[in-house]
């Protein structure tokens, strides 16, 4: 059984669309069904007709072409860009032309291997040039890519494992022992997955098995070299086909399994390209994890380009700045605290300006002026896991660029406007829908609409119903105003808001502010119950390395009421090494709110906690 009979039925069938403009769920027997929209009825079916297979829907949606898929990025580079650059990775690169033969022979033998169209094909590594090639191979012979975050414990990615049922695992050899012992955690009847290891040193490997592995696993390198460069690729029968499967990151400490279509897969590449003005053949240095949201889709998009992929296996500010030298780099991707690690590394500008991305969490304006005044170009976007990437994006006017450079800052803040291609975004009431009065003050939950959205969340039809509404809408979860130019500003998650004495309180405000001082590195605010209150504001911070007078916590609430209202202020201030994050650089807020519950008071007045 693969996970076109698994994902969330859809329970009001109707009649065949030509352009569905929102979600598609697959019924337990295999047929594809579309929920009411409205869109345009096709003629050509029957008046009768409630459901069609994959296949004919393919002949009627297409009339006659191709399904959309980003894989068909790899094989145009390879004639256009196949003597340029693609990947490079330590001292190894490969072209265009070489990277499409890679692919395709590690397509060949993935199916050698007894993989099936549907099956799930996890892969757990940092950024190198083997998982590139993993978003090309797995899909080209019919699998389901799974990513799966570098950072997690050996438990979460057992049941992760176990949930998708995935039947081969690519993992690089800093990961064997994770695996491992995740695999070792399966219930004595589950069926193990095939492992393959990767290593930065293939040729020590050939032809030998793996210690720590079995007799009947496989190491990449092997698997490249013997498989067919002549593969014969043909491509989804339904541009619905499920291409990938993704976790969400955790930060609410319930992941779930996200799947994406091609055809959702291919839509945001493309958008995404054209938001960002990505030129043809940049040079592009992966910050940002492949394993989060797909990179936000250039992996695919970098072939649509013809770019080259500097691959990083360890992120930290000095790889980054040494990348940028070595390697022209021109652009590049990072949730904020990747813009905060460079704004705080150096005061020496860049030769040549380089664009950045940056989406994931709102990033305080104080973080963006910094960046800003290195050569940084930052352009800000807005997604989830479950959009495959960036759909609103802060698109910038002209006259904007006069502005004084807070001024600047603040618009850059903002999350924006839906992209081009998607269907739509809003900030609705979360008891009645309708749209909030754009004023930038009214709070609401975030909602989108578009052919990015996922398919839905893997055998959670109760999560999927939750969050995905008959009309079509997407419930984020996020909580933000619509300024009076359209543009949507994030102000929290529904779980973030603290309500302090009945106030509605916005943990991104507090912690706009907090950036603002001078010696805070990051920071995060998060409610403490209160007996009297209710809820109260409790702020978690570190400070920048070499600061020569520490702040106390005195000193911070002093700042705070200097810039915000007193009830916003907060009660509480802890400082921390560093605050615990994901993978993905996004603050674990839920880790935060249980530290803000033990936190006691001792008889001096200081806080006690048992969080170092």
């Amino acid at each position: 059984m693969d996970l076109l009979t698994k994902a969330t039925p859809i329970n009001h069938p109707c009649r065949l669309f030509v352009f569905p403009s929102a979600a598609v769920g697959f019924s337990p027997a295999g047929f594809i069904r579309l929920k009411p929209r409205t869109a345009t009825k096709c003629a050509t079916m029957d008046s009768q007709s409630t459901q069609v297979s994959p296949k004919k829907m393919q002949r009627v949606v297409n009339n006659g072409g191709a399904p959309l898929t980003p894989v068909d990025f790899l094989e145009r580079a390879a004639t256009v860009y196949g003597d340029c650059a693609s990947v490079v990775y330590n001292d190894t690169a490969y072209t265009w032309s070489e990277t499409h033969e890679r692919c395709s022979r590690l397509a060949s033998s993935i199916s050698r291997l007894g993989i099936k169209k549907g099956d799930v094909v996890s892969v757990l590594a940092p950024n190198i040039s083997a998982i590139y090639e993993l978003h090309f191979a797995v899909p080209m012979m019919g699998a389901i890519l799974n990513t799966i975050n570098l950072r997690l414990d050996a438990r979460t990615v057992s049941l992760q494992l176990l949930h998708s049922e995935s039947k081969l695992v690519f993992v690089d050899y800093q990961s064997k022992d994770l695996i491992l012992e995740a695999i070792s955690l399966f219930p004595a009847l589950s069926q193990r997955p095939i492992l393959v290891l990767i290593t930065d040193e293939e040729k020590n490997f050939v032809g030998k098995s793996t210690k720590g592995l079995s007799l009947h696993d496989y190491c990449y390198g092997d698997m490249v070299r013997g498989g067919n460069p002549e593969y014969s690729y043909v491509g989804p029968e339904s541009e619905w086909d499920p291409i990938t499967l993704n976790y969400t990151s955790g930060t609410t400490s319930s992941p779930k399994g996200v799947l994406h279509s091609h055809r959702g897969a291919f839509c945001v590449t493309i958008t995404s390209l054209l938001h960002w003005s990505v030129p043809p053949q940049p040079v592009y240095l992966w910050t940002l994890p492949m394993f989060h949201a797909n990179g936000w889709s250039y992996t695919w998009g970098m072939a649509a380009v013809g770019g080259t992929n500097v691959c990083l296996r360890r992120v930290d500010p000095a790889s980054i700045y040494d990348a940028i030298e070595t390697h022209g780099v021109t652009h590049l991707c990072g949730a904020p605290v990747v813009l905060n690690m460079l704004a705080n590394h150096t005061n020496t500008p860049l030769k040549s300006p380089v664009d950045i991305l940056t989406a994931g969490a709102p990033p305080p304006a104080a973080v963006l002026e910094r960046v800003e005044s290195l050569g940084f170009r930052v352009s800000h976007g807005y997604g989830l896991t479950e959009t495959g990437g960036p759909v609103v994006t802060c698109a910038w006017k002209r006259k904007w660029d006069n502005l004084p450079s807070p001024e600047r800052a603040f618009l850059k803040s903002r999350q924006g406007v839906r992209s081009i291609g998607f269907a739509g975004a809003d900030v609705v009431h979360p008891g009645t829908g309708k749209s909030v009065n754009r004023d930038g003050n009214t709070v609401g939950e975030i909602v989108l609409r578009g052919n990015a959205v996922m398919l839905g969340y893997l055998k959670d039809p109760e999560g999927t119903s939750e969050c995905m509404r008959e009309d079509g809408w997407f419930y984020t979860g996020d909580m933000g105003v619509m300024h009076p130019d359209g543009y949507i500003e994030v102000k929290d998650r529904c779980k973030d808001v603290i309500i302090c004495g009945g106030e509605n309180i916005s943990s991104v405000e507090v912690e706009s502010v907090l950036y603002t001082h001078p010696a805070v590195d990051e920071a995060a605010v998060v409610a403490r119950p209160d007996k009297f209150w209710g809820e109260t504001p409790c702020a978690f911070m570190s400070l920048k390395r070499g600061i020569m007078e520490k702040p106390t916590e005195k000193d911070i609430r002093e700042f705070c009421k200097h810039h915000l209202p007193l009830y916003k202020v907060p009660r509480r201030v802890v400082f921390l090494a560093a605050l615990p994050k994901t993978s993905t650089g996004k603050i674990q807020k839920f880790l935060l709110r249980d530290m803000a519950k033990d936190l006691s008071i001792n008889q001096n007045g200081s806080i006690k906690t048992n969080i170092y």
